[in-house]
């Protein structure tokens, strides 16, 4: 299953120490495009984490597998991405870079600080 949109939110960085070895879980939250867009938060576990990708506004697709588990008689769901595409967000362009300034010799050495 594939769902695609924004990320739109990304939430701390979890890890911890388990029987099994350190491990780390990155939570974001995508929103579809469409006449009715759905925020969906989204999982991605261990190495499979792309920090080039998860950034807000970058636009992706993720192929997830959702789960539901029952403890004590509640039931939770967990999305899970297992390979996440996309192009990273650009970064804002600036302008073009200036010339530097060139100080005229008058006035080179002289200041005129109050202080």
């Amino acid at each position: 299953m594939e769902i695609s949109g924004n990320i739109v939110q990304v939430l701390p960085l979890q890890s911890g120490e388990g029987k099994n070895g350190t491990w780390k879980k990155q939570d974001f939250v995508i929103e579809t495009e469409g006449t009715y867009p759905k925020k969906v938060c989204v999982s991605m576990w261990g190495d499979k984490i792309n920090e080039n990708l998860i950034k807000a506004g970058t636009t992706v697709t993720a192929s997830i597998e959702v789960e539901s588990r029952e403890y004590n008689g509640r039931w939770y769901t967990d999305v899970r991405a297992w390979k996440l595409e996309g192009q990273a967000a650009s970064a804002p362009s600036e302008g073009p870079a200036s010339a530097p300034v060139e100080i005229p010799a008058a006035l080179e050495g002289e200041d005129d600080l109050p202080f």
